[in-house]
Formats: C-alpha cells, sequence, structure tokens
C-alpha cells in the first residue's frame, strides 16, 4: 500500500507542500525560467498544471523558502529575494456580460489597492493598474511580478458572440498594454492560457513576451511526463496492472 498523499484537485503550491502531499519536482525548470528570462506565455489545456505553475512562481518570488525545503530549488537559489507579487486568476468567473470581466478585474484591482493604496484621479481599470504598479514597486523596494492565470478565459467563452469578444477584446487591450510602459518597474511577467489571441494587445505590443508553449526545454513544466510516472509510481502501476488484469 503506498503511503503516498496525492494532491486530487490542488493548486496551490503553498497547501501541497505543508500539508505532506505527494510532489513531482518541477523547481529546476522554474529556476531555469526565471533566471534566462522575463516576459512569458505557457498555452497547455485546462487542468493541465498550469495553475499549480503560477502557485510555485508566486511561493518562489514570494520568498517563502521553507516550501522548497528537499527540492531542486533549495540547492539551486542562493538569494531568495521577496518580490511585489500581483497574482490575477481569471479562472473563477462566468464571463457572459461585459460587467462581469469589469467586475472581476475591479476586484482584483481593489484587494491590490487595499495593500498598496489608491489615487483618486485613477479612474479606469488601467489607470489603477498602472498606479498599482508603481506604488508597489516604490513601497517594497523591488520591481513587480505579474502573474496571470488563464488570460484568455473571457475571450473563449464569448466566441460566437461578437459584440461581446469586442467587449473583453477592447477591455483587456487596454489593461495589458499597461505592461508595455512599465518595463522598468518589472520583474517577470508570465502569463498563461489555452490559446493564443493574436488581437489582444498583450502579444501585439509585448513583443518581448517569449512563448515557451512548444519549448522542448519547458515540455515537463506541467503536468507529469511518462519517464516521471515510471520514476515515481512504479507501486501504483504494478496494483492498477493486476487490477485491470
Amino acid at each position: 500500500m503506498s503511503g503516498k498523499i496525492y494532491p486530487i484537485g490542488i493548486q496551490n503550491f503553498e497547501k501541497i507542500r505543508k500539508g505532506g502531499y505527494f510532489y513531482i519536482d518541477k523547481t529546476a525548470l522554474v529556476y531555469q525560467l526565471v533566471k534566462t528570462g522575463s516576459y512569458y506565455f505557457l498555452s497547455r489545456p485546462r487542468r493541465f498544471g498550469k495553475s499549480l505553475l503560477i502557485s510555485t512562481l508566486e511561493a518562489y518570488f514570494q520568498g517563502k523558502r521553507e516550501l522548497f525545503e528537499g527540492l531542486a530549488m533549495e540547492k539551486l537559489e542562493k538569494d531568495w529575494v521577496k518580490y511585489p507579487v500581483l497574482h490575477l486568476d481569471l479562472n473563477t468567473e462566468k464571463y457572459d456580460t461585459p460587467e462581469s470581466l469589469e467586475n472581476k478585474l475591479n476586484g482584483a484591482l481593489v484587494e491590490w489597492e487595499k495593500i498598496y493604496g489608491e489615487e483618486p484621479s485613477e479612474k479606469s481599470l488601467a489607470m489603477r493598474f498602472e498606479g498599482i504598479i508603481k506604488r508597489a514597486c516604490q513601497q517594497e523596494g523591488q520591481s513587480v511580478v505579474i502573474l496571470v492565470d488563464e488570460y484568455d478565459k473571457p475571450m473563449l467563452q464569448a466566441i460566437g458572440d461578437d459584440a461581446l469578444q469586442k467587449s473583453f477584446r477592447d477591455t483587456l487591450k487596454a489593461f495589458y498594454g499597461v505592461l508595455k510602459s512599465l518595463d522598468g518597474h518589472l520583474k517577470f511577467v508570465f502569463l498563461t492560457g489555452v490559446t493564443k489571441f493574436a488581437h489582444v494587445s498583450v502579444f501585439n505590443d509585448l513583443n518581448q513576451l517569449v512563448d515557451i508553449s512548444m519549448n522542448s526545454d519547458y515540455a515537463a513544466i506541467c503536468g507529469i511526463t511518462s519517464e516521471e510516472l515510471r520514476s515515481n509510481f512504479i507501486p501504483e502501476l504494478e496494483v492498477l496492472s493486476l487490477e485491470m488484469n
């Protein structure tokens, strides 16, 4: 009988590590990613580990060294600098009206403004996002990390509705477009999604955004490879084989 506790349905790195759940170490790839570039996009199907990767990056940039004990990152990282992290998860909403996206973005901005303050002159979503990034950088004395999970979900849910698709595109174009002018305030930017919408300015304006979706160096950064399956689950595979026979 295996003593492993499997993190079924758990997408939070800190919960997995503190709860003693079984974790296949991806942190060497995470270290390689953050040390060789600053702007990335990763496309993978849903339920493929993107949210866990985002959570791992968040824990790393928050300097939570204790969560990486026994993992590759513990030996690789020497400095453990804490950065301000703005994590936007667009996966947890039903986007069926223009207001649904605006409300989701506003909710995130309100939470960040509780930490980094706000300015009355910042009226639009994009202006508030820009102000938060600048203040976070100034207050923390470190560049800001931006993590966006499922950046494209509003666009995907609006497929077939041209008017709604245009509304979401215009909102996201302005919001993501803020990142282009704030390079000096940003340490790391990472976006995940299912597909790549060419008309959203994140890809038009951020020409430094590196798409690693088909990069063989990062093929194993999400999910479980066949080699990892064989290396880590031999007892379980043997039991399954007996039950299937």
